[in-house]
């Protein structure tokens, strides 16, 4: 699948705030602020997959 440099940031940004938000959760795993940034690491994955999808019907270059 070819994609613009748009999508790559998209996605790029969103990884690395996955990427944030579950090394907090490994570092304070079974606390409340483990658990929270966890949840929120998932929100993040979903809120990326709207994002490139909807990216990905709109592009003319990825479409």
């Amino acid at each position: 699948m070819k994609t613009c440099q748009r999508f790559t940031r998209i996605r790029t940004g969103y990884e690395q705030d996955i990427t944030y938000l579950r090394n907090h959760s490994e570092r304070h795993h079974g606390k409340p602020s483990g658990k929270v940034s966890a949840k929120h690491a998932l929100g993040a994955k979903r809120a990326m997959a709207r994002a490139l999808n909807r990216h990905y019907e709109r592009c003319p270059e990825c479409g």
